[in-house]
């Protein structure tokens, strides 16, 4: 049975005895259908030879971004792949990989990468207790890096422990459960609003926030690795999804957000309301800048249209629809009446009093809300959210 049929793996072998074993997996990965092109360290080739890996995977092997005849170009091979496995991991690219280090192909794939990131630690037991490591890997998994646990037996030192590579069989299983588990969406579809509005004050100002998107790209990006047709509409933001099932399109006011969505959530499944939105806008836009004066300024301000209590009134029985609440007082009390007054099914509460959460982060904390639960998450990463959140709507639409 073909498993992994027509994904598109790369496997990264860094400098451990444990890399024997990479022989045994790409042979497994190609057995189950997989394309499988492979970087190796330099040290990497130290332990086994690149003819051994060319010949298993039927590919030339990466080593060096550039050589004699070519330059391998690391961003077209980071957004070709489905998935990044990197085994075995060493405590030298672990530590490269928490830092950003970027010294070899491997790593230069590694930061270019779009695609899910597996990684199987080797390394020996008082490398692996060392608590520089732990830190490390702590760090990985916060950026979204998926972690297969080590194994427990005899190491290459002589020591009996943990720090073992998992079996090929244990890594192969892993990345077809990981397939397989991902399309409990698919033929839905979703909308997701991300991102800041900018509301004009005349050609120069605006009115905006703080919010970079980033939360609202990782919950499109976890639907599409669902299996759902995702709209991400994004306000003004430097982010962008290059996930294969994400259409992007941008917008720049809460007008526009609204215009578009509205166009779109007659035939979608699922709509999240991720986007903080401007709450207010000036009632007139000058056409040329404002000059400076003698006198304080007062701009006369009107509400925008709040799309996610528009939508509220509009939904079918047969669609979804989340929304988000930042608070900074009262929070849970004032999420559970957002919920209630914009008829919403779940609302991601956050809190600006929770470190490391909210705007500009790699993090966040929060809290899912509905008219029976509430549930507490502890700090993750935006991508760990952004799963936890898909899957609380998996449950609540099966």
């Amino acid at each position: 049975m073909m498993e992994l049929k027509d994904k598109k793996v790369i496997l990264g072998i860094t400098g451990s005895i444990a890399a024997y074993k990479s022989a045994y997996l790409i042979r497994m990965l190609v057995k189950a259908g997989a394309e499988v092109k492979v970087i190796m360290t330099s040290s990497a080739t130290t332990f086994i030879t690149p003819l051994t890996i060319s010949t298993l995977s039927k590919n030339s092997v990466f080593s060096e971004i550039q050589n004699e005849s070519e330059w391998n170009n690391h961003v077209e091979l980071g957004l070709w792949a489905d998935i990044l496995v990197i085994a075995p991991l060493t405590a030298a690219t672990l530590s490269k990989m928490s830092t950003g280090h970027c010294d070899n192909m491997l790593m230069a794939t590694y930061l270019s990468a779009k695609c899910p990131v597996v990684v199987a630690p080797a390394m020996d037991l008082d490398m692996w207790k060392h608590p520089s490591t732990h830190e490390n890997i702590e760090k990985i998994k916060s950026y979204g890096n998926l972690i297969i646990p080590v194994g427990y037996g005899e190491l290459a030192s002589g020591l009996r422990g943990a720090g073992r590579m998992a079996e090929p069989e244990e890594i192969r299983n892993y990345i077809v459960k990981y397939f397989s588990s991902k399309k409990e969406l698919a033929g839905k579809k979703a909308i997701v609003t991300a991102g800041p509005t900018y509301e004009p004050i005349d050609p120069v100002r605006f009115i905006g926030n703080r919010s970079t998107g980033k939360m609202g790209i990782a919950i499109a990006e976890a639907l599409s690795d669902k299996g759902a047709e995702v709209e991400l509409i994004l306000g003004p933001s430097h982010l962008s999804s290059n996930a294969k099932g994400v259409r992007t399109t941008r917008v720049e006011t809460a007008d526009q957000m609204y215009e578009r969505a509205n166009q779109v959530f007659p035939n979608c499944s699922i709509a999240i309301m991720a986007a903080a939105v401007a709450d207010y806008r000036p009632m007139e836009v000058a056409h040329q800048k404002i000059k400076k004066g003698n006198s304080d300024l007062v701009i006369p301000l009107e509400r925008t249209k709040d799309i996610a209590a528009f939508f509220g009134q509009k939904k079918r029985k047969d669609q979804f629809l989340v929304g988000f609440a930042l608070e900074t007082n009262n929070e849970l009390e004032n999420a559970k009446s957002k919920l209630r007054k914009k008829n919403l099914d779940l609302i991601v509460l956050n809190s600006l009093r929770d470190p490391g959460a909210g705007f500009r982060h790699n993090t966040n904390k929060v809290t899912i809300v509905s008219e029976i639960e509430v549930r507490e998450f502890p700090l993750k990463s935006k991508k760990e959210v952004a799963l936890d959140i898909v899957n609380e709507i998996i449950k609540r639409t099966k």
